[in-house]
Protein backbone atom coordinates (compact mmCIF):
# COMPACT_ATOMS: atom_id res chain seq x y z
CA UNK A 1 0.00 0.00 0.00
CA UNK A 2 1.49 3.59 -0.70
CA UNK A 3 0.76 6.24 1.12
CA UNK A 4 0.04 9.70 0.74
CA UNK A 5 2.31 11.80 2.04
CA UNK A 6 1.43 15.58 3.25
CA UNK A 7 3.75 18.46 3.07
CA UNK A 8 4.64 21.94 3.86
CA UNK A 9 6.26 23.21 1.45
CA UNK A 10 7.72 26.42 2.71
CA UNK A 11 8.66 24.64 6.12
CA UNK A 12 10.70 21.84 4.29
CA UNK A 13 12.43 23.87 2.12
CA UNK A 14 13.31 26.35 4.85
CA UNK A 15 14.79 23.85 6.96
CA UNK A 16 17.03 22.45 4.27
CA UNK A 17 20.40 24.35 3.95
CA UNK A 18 20.82 23.79 0.41
CA UNK A 19 17.19 24.47 -0.59
CA UNK A 20 17.05 27.59 1.57
CA UNK A 21 19.73 28.98 -0.54
CA UNK A 22 18.39 28.38 -3.71
CA UNK A 23 15.17 29.57 -2.21
CA UNK A 24 17.10 32.97 -1.13
CA UNK A 25 18.13 33.29 -4.77
CA UNK A 26 14.61 33.51 -6.13
CA UNK A 27 11.47 32.03 -4.51
CA UNK A 28 10.41 29.77 -8.04
CA UNK A 29 13.71 28.14 -8.27
CA UNK A 30 13.42 27.53 -4.68
CA UNK A 31 10.16 26.02 -5.14
CA UNK A 32 10.90 23.86 -8.06
CA UNK A 33 14.42 22.67 -6.85
CA UNK A 34 11.64 20.99 -4.24
CA UNK A 35 9.44 19.39 -6.72
CA UNK A 36 11.98 18.07 -8.79
CA UNK A 37 13.74 16.33 -5.62
CA UNK A 38 10.50 14.88 -4.71
CA UNK A 39 9.14 13.66 -8.19
CA UNK A 40 12.65 12.04 -7.83
CA UNK A 41 11.72 10.43 -4.81
CA UNK A 42 8.49 9.32 -5.98
CA UNK A 43 10.02 7.87 -9.10
CA UNK A 44 11.77 5.14 -6.12
CA UNK A 45 9.00 5.18 -3.60
CA UNK A 46 5.91 5.37 -5.77
CA UNK A 47 4.42 7.14 -2.82
CA UNK A 48 1.20 9.56 -3.34
CA UNK A 49 2.68 13.28 -2.73
CA UNK A 50 0.78 16.74 -2.10
CA UNK A 51 2.84 19.71 -1.44
CA UNK A 52 1.05 22.59 -0.07
CA UNK A 53 2.71 26.52 -0.05
CA UNK A 54 1.33 29.55 0.66
CA UNK A 55 -0.69 31.81 -1.18
CA UNK A 56 -2.34 33.39 1.50
CA UNK A 57 -0.88 36.95 0.20
CA UNK A 58 -1.27 36.14 -3.47
CA UNK A 59 -3.85 38.07 -5.36
CA UNK A 60 -5.93 34.67 -6.25
CA UNK A 61 -8.88 34.27 -4.48
CA UNK A 62 -9.79 31.05 -5.50
CA UNK A 63 -7.08 27.92 -4.04
CA UNK A 64 -4.96 27.15 -6.90
CA UNK A 65 -3.91 23.51 -7.66
CA UNK A 66 -1.92 21.87 -10.30
CA UNK A 67 0.59 18.94 -10.72
CA UNK A 68 4.00 18.72 -11.51
CA UNK A 69 5.73 15.88 -12.42
CA UNK A 70 2.96 13.21 -11.03
CA UNK A 71 2.92 15.86 -7.81
CA UNK A 72 -0.09 17.46 -6.35
CA UNK A 73 0.75 21.28 -5.57
CA UNK A 74 -1.86 23.26 -4.02
CA UNK A 75 -1.04 27.03 -3.07
CA UNK A 76 -3.90 27.97 -0.52
CA UNK A 77 -6.20 30.59 -1.32
CA UNK A 78 -5.68 34.38 -0.35
CA UNK A 79 -6.25 35.49 3.34
CA UNK A 80 -5.89 31.08 4.38
CA UNK A 81 -2.42 29.83 5.49
CA UNK A 82 -0.75 26.72 4.05
CA UNK A 83 -1.02 25.20 7.49
CA UNK A 84 -5.20 25.82 7.18
CA UNK A 85 -5.35 23.77 4.09
CA UNK A 86 -2.71 20.81 5.56
CA UNK A 87 -5.39 20.84 8.82
CA UNK A 88 -8.41 20.89 6.73
CA UNK A 89 -6.63 17.90 4.62
CA UNK A 90 -5.74 15.99 7.85
CA UNK A 91 -9.04 15.82 9.46
CA UNK A 92 -10.34 14.47 5.86
CA UNK A 93 -8.14 11.93 5.52
CA UNK A 94 -7.04 11.25 9.28
CA UNK A 95 -4.81 8.14 9.50
CA UNK A 96 -4.21 7.97 5.36
CA UNK A 97 -1.60 10.49 5.37
CA UNK A 98 1.73 11.35 6.36
CA UNK A 99 2.30 14.77 7.44
CA UNK A 100 6.00 16.21 6.35
CA UNK A 101 6.56 19.40 9.01
CA UNK A 102 8.75 21.12 11.52
CA UNK A 103 5.45 22.85 13.04
CA UNK A 104 4.77 21.95 16.45
CA UNK A 105 1.51 23.41 15.58
CA UNK A 106 0.82 21.37 12.50
CA UNK A 107 2.63 17.93 13.84
CA UNK A 108 0.31 17.82 17.25
CA UNK A 109 -2.42 18.66 15.26
CA UNK A 110 -2.22 15.75 13.04
CA UNK A 111 -0.79 13.49 15.77
CA UNK A 112 -3.95 13.64 18.23
CA UNK A 113 -6.20 13.14 14.10
CA UNK A 114 -4.29 9.54 13.88
CA UNK A 115 -1.77 11.01 10.87
CA UNK A 116 1.60 10.35 11.26
CA UNK A 117 3.74 13.18 11.24
CA UNK A 118 7.41 13.36 10.59
CA UNK A 119 10.01 16.43 10.59
CA UNK A 120 11.03 18.46 7.35
CA UNK A 121 15.32 17.42 8.07
CA UNK A 122 14.01 13.57 8.67
CA UNK A 123 12.22 13.60 5.57
CA UNK A 124 14.79 15.43 3.90
CA UNK A 125 17.43 12.53 4.94
CA UNK A 126 14.80 10.02 4.42
CA UNK A 127 14.62 11.23 0.50
CA UNK A 128 18.27 11.59 0.18
CA UNK A 129 18.90 8.31 1.31
CA UNK A 130 16.26 6.83 -1.12
CA UNK A 131 17.75 8.51 -4.39
CA UNK A 132 21.63 7.15 -2.70
CA UNK A 133 20.40 3.14 -2.74
CA UNK A 134 18.69 3.94 -6.26
CA UNK A 135 21.89 5.24 -7.28
CA UNK A 136 23.44 2.34 -6.09
CA UNK A 137 21.11 0.15 -7.51
CA UNK A 138 19.70 -1.33 -4.71
CA UNK A 139 16.25 0.48 -5.59
CA UNK A 140 13.69 0.04 -2.59
CA UNK A 141 15.22 -2.61 -0.51
CA UNK A 142 12.78 -4.91 -0.45
CA UNK A 143 15.04 -7.78 -0.13
CA UNK A 144 16.76 -5.97 2.84
CA UNK A 145 13.77 -6.92 5.11
CA UNK A 146 12.15 -9.75 3.33
CA UNK A 147 13.67 -12.41 5.59
CA UNK A 148 12.82 -10.93 8.73
CA UNK A 149 9.71 -11.94 10.45
CA UNK A 150 8.14 -10.66 13.63
CA UNK A 151 8.50 -13.05 16.58
CA UNK A 152 6.15 -13.27 20.00
CA UNK A 153 8.56 -12.90 21.96
CA UNK A 154 7.58 -10.14 24.65
CA UNK A 155 9.60 -7.32 25.34
CA UNK A 156 8.01 -6.11 28.37
CA UNK A 157 5.66 -2.82 28.68
CA UNK A 158 8.83 -0.39 29.71
CA UNK A 159 10.14 -0.91 26.44
CA UNK A 160 7.59 -1.04 24.09
CA UNK A 161 6.26 2.16 22.19
CA UNK A 162 2.51 3.09 22.52
CA UNK A 163 0.27 1.65 19.51
CA UNK A 164 0.04 4.97 18.03
CA UNK A 165 3.58 5.23 18.42
CA UNK A 166 4.04 1.88 16.49
CA UNK A 167 1.57 2.99 13.86
CA UNK A 168 3.21 6.26 13.83
CA UNK A 169 6.95 4.64 13.00
CA UNK A 170 5.72 1.97 10.68
CA UNK A 171 4.35 4.24 8.31
CA UNK A 172 7.33 6.58 8.51
CA UNK A 173 9.85 3.60 8.05
CA UNK A 174 8.23 2.87 4.87
CA UNK A 175 9.44 6.36 3.37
Amino acid sequence: MSLHILIDGYNLIRQSPDLRNIELRNLQEGREALLDRLAAYMEVKKHRITVVFDGMYAEDVLERRTTWRGINVIFSRHGESADDVIKRMVKKEREKVVVVTSDREIAGFAYHRGAATISSPEFEHKMKMASYLEAKGLGTMNGYDAGWSMTTRKKGPSRRLSKRERRNKIKTDKL
